[in-house]
């Protein structure tokens, strides 16, 4: 610290002058302490103010100063266990005044510099009992950091500010605190060795979050919360928070089943809940806890994407009706990189959300692993720093110093739409859960931990010693709350069923859960009118004559609409945005993101085309007036996260087109934990509908193990009782109407569709302009070139591009013997359709699966699965392997070629 300021202490009055002027042009320019030092003195016309006022004395003062604001943090009271160990500083004295070229001789000493912490003119004694007890408390606070010198101004003053609670509002607190003991207490002893993930240690989280919705409420008029969290507390949370009926939490721990046999459902520490509840005035509020997977942090996108869902279409982009509320553990903020993503989305167009509160429940320890064990930063939270959030460090045992952290959160988030973080600094006074047994890997901690007076107890002590509540009030708090648990705990006995809330039911109440096979195959209406398809493509792809656009762009679009209007047929990517254009015409709201999707990997979309000079026109949104529109954003380069708040975003409503897409179908790979715990099995788990489309280029061109295959098994083995649509289609019309579809069903699935790269732009990849307006999807598609079933001697199923590469084999060789069926809806799979093809062809001698993927891998193993006890299917692929595909161009035409010749032997 000293070395780091010391050229404060050598500066000469006559150079402050030049430094002042400094300043003036440009207030970056200079060290940042003194940009605060002039900004707070306001210098402005008062040239010679230092040297009348101010002496070398004071530069130390202001020095100490700035200390205290940067480092005080490291010298608060803010671990309730344990004395703090200060090895980070180069002395655990460096607050110490000889290090900053003063003594106990100038405490008495009045300084002008006390005008940096509001109090004018005074002596250093009281200069510094005041940096102690702002600083160096049970809050301490990192700031310094961030480079807006207004914002830190905002902070100082807000922390410099004093609040007093009412008699009222400390009784409050303390009854929630007696719920969050009583509640962990009255379980464990009821149901003994069950995980709960228990929040003792941290009790203060309970009435901090009660406090947050409250204030911000009644101060913000804010109508709505979206919290994620991980399991610890969160029983606590549904239960007095919440208010999730106690019955229904203690009927979860007996394990019974659930009445609906297609609901798998979830451990109880992972479910979802939405309550609508009425703060202190009468204003009704909307608290979500979304439900959550083991992966602990994989939640925080999901919150971002649905908060920013309803920013959108809920409350027109106003971000106080709406906060998210993310509790975090420390060693999860600190070790999941999925954090790192979802801070990046805090200051983007796409994905910001007026800010987020970010609560730690800290318990200084990992599932065994101590805090210096899980991370190389002195804090959890230094990842804040990234977006410059201030982050509050508190004691969670001082119970008012964590309510006061929790206004200054919501002042700070409803001033600035920025992050804030609130580090709760307590303990846990289990294991891991509660069978567990800490005193294995940590005894030392644990003796602490063991004599240690929980907050409750604490609390009730000085609150009886001030005489705000006595015996007689505390046992009445006490017995009333313990009445309520037995009560329900009786009922809990008298339920049969476990009984799993829908999440989100309100939205949601007109599109119900669908696994019966008949529904998912029922005929959907997609046509739309020629002409007004004609309209949507004159309209989208001409480009505005009063701009200047690249000579490509404008050779692409006169390209497209030029193939419609005369020659009525459209390419893949033409088709797509027709799809896109009468989904809005129709009234559906549509979202797109990923990586690079406005131009598109391949240079294939220009959904948002730009001018020369930069100007973005997304002409998809200039159908017509009041027309709904199509949201485009280029995402970060992040696929957990980004795929994490899309699928988010989707929770909303089922009349939103929400689409990720894969730069190349292996990036999904980086988004597997959200495609396994929350796309794939949602539903089965928590009841949950959702419409999200993945979009997934897949294909084999000869470029390498990489971005050849999307990994089509991997989600086939994901793919059960009718969770998923997977569709490899290979037709502009089939893509056309499989995205209009996914829209017009009466319920929602999500929808993996494999696209193509090289049929993009393949010369016989083209639809009929009047397979859009009068076709329909087809899940399975047989060769039209067949004259004489019974001349037909070989099948040959596939599916996706591998299917033109066979076609112009069978074309070249003039084979009609040959029979090509392209299967384009995966899964679920039309079985029935399968077998009549089977029957028709009744001459048949070879039925056969080609793919490109290696045999241990693509399609046939799932097909094999569904048909190989009654069928003899042979399989054409290349021979297995660990890599999907070899690395040279060569060997791998050479490998591709011989299974299309195989195919026709």
């Amino acid at each position: 610290m000293n070395d780091r300021y010391s050229f404060l202490n050598s500066i000469h009055i006559k150079d402050l002058e030049l430094l002042y002027q400094k300043y003036k042009v440009n207030p970056d320019s200079i060290e940042p302490s003194w940009s605060a030092f002039f900004y707070g003195f306001d210098l402005g016309n008062e040239k010679h103010f230092v040297k009348k006022f101010f002496n070398y004395k004071e530069f130390l003062v202001y020095n100490l100063i700035q200390a205290y604001k940067i480092q005080g943090h490291l010298f608060s009271k803010i671990n309730p266990i344990k004395k703090r160990n200060c090895s980070y500083n180069t002395s655990n004295t460096s607050l110490n005044l000889k290090n900053f070229g003063l003594s106990d001789k100038e405490l008495d000493l009045n300084f002008e510099s006390g005008i940096f912490i509001g109090l004018g003119k005074t002596s250093l004694r009281n200069i510094i009992n005041f940096l102690k007890k702002k600083y160096c408390n049970s809050i301490g606070i990192e700031y310094m950091y961030i480079n807006d010198i207004k914002k830190r101004e905002w902070i100082e003053k807000w922390l410099y500010n004093n609040i007093e609670f009412s008699s009222h509002k400390k009784i409050f607190f303390l009854k929630k605190l007696n719920e969050a003991i009583a509640f962990e207490h009255f379980i464990h002893n009821k149901f003994i060795g069950q995980k709960r993930f228990s929040i003792e240690g941290n009790e203060s989280t309970l009435p901090a979050l009660e406090e947050m919705i409250e204030y911000a409420s009644t101060q913000y008029n804010t109508e709505e919360f979206i919290v994620g969290m991980s399991h610890r507390g969160r029983l606590n949370f549904l239960a007095n928070c919440l208010k999730k009926n106690y019955s229904y939490i203690f009927n979860e721990f007996y394990g019974k089943e659930y009445k609906d046999v297609l609901l798998s459902g979830d451990v109880k520490y992972h479910l979802g809940f939405t309550k609508i509840k009425k703060n202190s005035i009468g204003n009704k509020i909307k608290i979500s806890l979304l439900p959550n997977s083991s992966h602990l942090e994989s939640v925080d996108a999901i919150v971002e994407g649905l908060t920013r869902s309803k920013l959108d279409h809920i409350y027109k982009k106003n971000k106080n009706q709406i906060i998210p509320i993310l509790i975090h553990g420390d060693a999860a903020i600190s070790g999941q990189g999925i954090v790192y993503e979802v801070i990046q989305f805090s200051k983007l167009n796409g994905y910001h959300t007026g800010g987020t509160i970010h609560i730690i429940i800290n318990n200084q320890i990992g599932f065994t692993t101590n805090e210096m064990e899980g991370r190389s930063s002195i804090y959890c939270t230094d990842i804040a720093k990234i977006v410059m959030s201030p982050v509050l460090h508190i004691n969670a045992d001082d119970i008012e110093s964590v309510i006061k952290s929790i206004y200054f959160a919501i002042d700070f988030r409803m001033r600035y739409n920025e992050d804030v973080f609130i580090d709760l600094i307590g303990y846990r006074k289990y294991g891991h859960n509660e069978g567990d047994d800490p005193r294995y890997t940590q005894p030392m901690l644990y003796k602490l931990i063991d004599k240690h007076k929980n907050v409750y107890e604490s609390y009730k002590e000085e609150l009886e010693k001030d005489k705000i509540i006595n015996n007689n009030d505390i046992k009445m708090i006490e017995t009333k709350y313990q009445t309520i648990l037995h009560n329900e705990y009786a009922k809990s006995q008298h339920i049969k069923w476990n009984i799993l809330n829908s999440f989100l039911e309100e939205e949601w109440q007109h599109f119900p859960l669908i696994v019966d096979t008949k529904e998912m195959f029922k005929n959907i209406n997609t046509k739309y009118s020629l002409q007004k398809l004609i309209n949507i493509a004159k309209c989208i792809f001409t480009l505005p004559k009063d701009k200047h656009f690249f000579k490509k762009t404008i050779s692409i679009f006169n390209n497209r609409l030029s193939l419609i209007l005369t020659k009525k047929l459209v390419d893949w990517s033409s088709a797509e945005l027709l799809a896109y254009g009468t989904l809005l015409d129709e009234g559906i709201s549509i979202r797109l993101s990923g990586e690079d999707v406005a131009r598109g990997t391949f240079s294939q979309r220009h959904i948002i085309v730009k001018t020369e000079n930069e100007e973005q026109i997304i002409l998809l949104n200039k159908i017509h007036r009041g027309q709904k529109l199509i949201e485009v954003y280029n995402s970060p380069l992040s696929e957990y996260g980004v795929l994490g708040f899309d699928y988010g975003y989707s929770l909303l409503s089922p009349y939103i087109l929400t689409i990720w897409e894969a730069q190349f179908g292996d990036f999904g790979n980086g988004a597997q934990i959200i495609i396994d715990q929350y796309i794939a099995s949602g539903e089965s788990k928590w009841k949950i509908c959702n419409g999200i489309v993945l979009l997934l280029p897949h294909g084999y061109e000869g470029q390498g193990p990489e971005h050849s295959s999307a990994r089509i098994e991997r989600y086939l083995q994901l793919c059960a009782n009718n969770n998923l649509f997977l569709a490899n289609c290979t037709t502009p019309a089939n893509y056309y109407h499989l995205l209009r579809r996914q829209m017009k069903l009466n319920f929602r699935k999500p929808l993996l569709i494999f696209t193509p790269k090289s049929l993009l732009r393949h010369p016989k990849c083209f639809s009929r302009l009047e397979d859009l307006s009068n076709g329909k999807f087809k899940e399975i598609i047989e060769d039209s070139s067949c004259i004489n079933e019974k001349k037909i001697k070989k099948l040959i199923f596939c599916s996706g591009k591998i299917y033109y590469d066979l076609l112009k084999i069978k074309e070249s060789i003039k084979d009609i013997e040959t029979i090509l069926i392209r299967i384009e809806q995966i899964y679920p799979l039309k079985e029935k359709t399968i077998h009549n093809l089977l029957n028709k062809y009744k001459n048949r001698k070879h039925t056969i699966w080609v793919q490109e993927e290696p045999e241990n891998m693509g399609v046939w193993n799932f097909f094999l699965r569904q048909f190989g006890k009654d069928i003899p299917f042979r399989l054409i692929a290349p021979s297995e392997s660990s890599s999907p595909s070899t690395g040279s161009l060569k060997n791998f035409l050479k490998i591709y070629n011989h299974i299309l010749k195989k195919a026709f032997l």
